[in-house]
């Protein structure tokens, strides 16, 4: 663990600047997908180093930092162009196994996925289950020592490049929804599991739909009691409150954005500067606001309802980026770059290049980031939430 907090920041850059591989940072700079193996390759360097799970106990092979230590590292990965680590495995199903998983289960996983090589994704929406999740209809049958599961699940995001899966099944309706869901760990290899790639407008596979006809799972893959998974699911989802401002992502948007603007001399033309400031100003705000939930994080306070307002703004405030990319590279927004989907990878750093790949993605990105108001909780159940429980209405 880095004791120094002063020089946190600065160490963690250095390792980024050194031992991020340039066709990785080239592919991001430009916002580019990255590929699985180059994704993995880069969680091995991380891993290599103890960067890849450091919030973790060091028990399984975390650092036990600090949440302002985790945020602060999440946010130069981002502003240094290193890719977006899979938050569904080293966030969520691997904080989860640490408070809720058996002996057996933290042995067989927790190495697996710290190691980097393990990749993960979340079953949870279905096709009429998605803000109502307690509505899921995804069954699971016990049949001796195995759970026979046969359901679907859609938006399940980047399934074509997982292992496993961490599912909600329905076990009991003999009480209210919630109390007849479980929590189950279902192997992607298994008979009966079809993933089907929904290929968005952007034209990139993000999500996809999941098919489970009869698929067999090991009780010993249940997490915690039967029927309880609704409790896991809920502490799952508190793992991830306070990364929700994407206060990284959206400095990495606001980088990228002055990377096209100023060789074209929009920063001095009065309606670019007038968008730019007014962008920037939310964002200070929201690092602000961000900031304070976080002392009161490390002050044991409970952070409350009222920290939906993170996700709000900062999800919006990316879109907001994107489309003032689009609108500043204008006609050149319309052209694509076939690198991007599937083609050879990105290789030059030079200026020309870069902005001829960042202008080949813009239309794909911002269509891409409609979907940040609706992930992890839609902006309307956000206004329902900060209405209800902080205002009262």
């Amino acid at each position: 663990m880095i004791d120094d907090d002063s020089s946190f920041g600065d160490t963690i850059r250095a390792f980024v600047q050194e031992h991020l591989p340039p066709d990785i940072r080239a592919a991001v700079r430009a916002g580019h997908p990255i590929a699985r193996e180059r994704s993995i390759a880069w969680n091995e360097i991380l891993a290599g180093a103890g960067y890849l799970v450091p919030h973790w106990p060091e028990e399984w092979g975390g650092r036990g930092w600090s949440v302002a230590q985790q945020l602060a590292f999440d946010e130069v990965l981002c502003t240094e162009d290193a890719p977006e680590l899979n938050a569904v495995t080293f966030d969520m199903i691997g904080p989860v196994l640490v408070r809720y998983g058996s002996p057996a289960q933290r042995t067989r996983f927790l190495p697996a996925i710290a190691s980097g090589r393990q990749w993960w994704c979340q079953g949870y929406s279905e096709p009429n289950a998605g803000s109502d999740l307690a509505s899921l209809a995804t069954r699971a049958v016990r049949d001796g020592d195995d759970y026979l599961v046969t359901g679907s699940k859609i938006w399940t995001s980047y399934a074509q490049y997982a292992d496993w899966m961490f599912c909600l099944v329905r076990t009991s309706h003999e009480s209210r929804p919630q109390e007849g869901i479980s929590f189950l760990l279902l192997d992607m290899r298994s008979p009966g599991v079809t993933v089907r790639p929904i290929v968005g407008i952007h034209g990139w596979v993000v999500f996809n739909e999941v098919f489970l006809d009869g698929v067999r799972v090991p009780v010993s893959q249940r997490v915690g009691e039967e029927n309880q998974g609704w409790t896991i699911a809920k502490a799952l989802l508190e793992f991830e409150r306070l990364k929700l401002a994407r206060i990284g992502e959206n400095k990495r948007r606001r980088a990228r954005l002055l990377a096209i603007a100023e060789p074209r001399g929009l920063t001095q033309a009065p309606w670019f500067r007038e968008r730019f400031a007014t962008l920037e100003a939310r964002l200070l705000t929201l690092e602000a606001h961000a900031a304070r939930f976080l002392a009161r994080a490390q002050a044991g306070e409970r952070i409350g309802a009222e920290v939906s307002m993170l996700k709000l703004r900062g999800s919006q405030l990316i879109q907001l980026w994107e489309e003032l990319t689009v609108e500043a590279l204008g006609p050149e927004a319309w052209a694509l770059d076939e690198r991007a989907f599937g083609g050879a990878p990105l290789e030059a750093e030079d200026s020309q290049a870069l902005h001829q790949a960042i202008g080949g993605t813009a239309s794909s990105r911002r269509f891409l980031s409609r979907g940040y108001t609706i992930a992890g909780g839609s902006s309307e159940i956000q206004h329902n939430i900060l209405g209800k429980q902080v205002l009262g209405l």
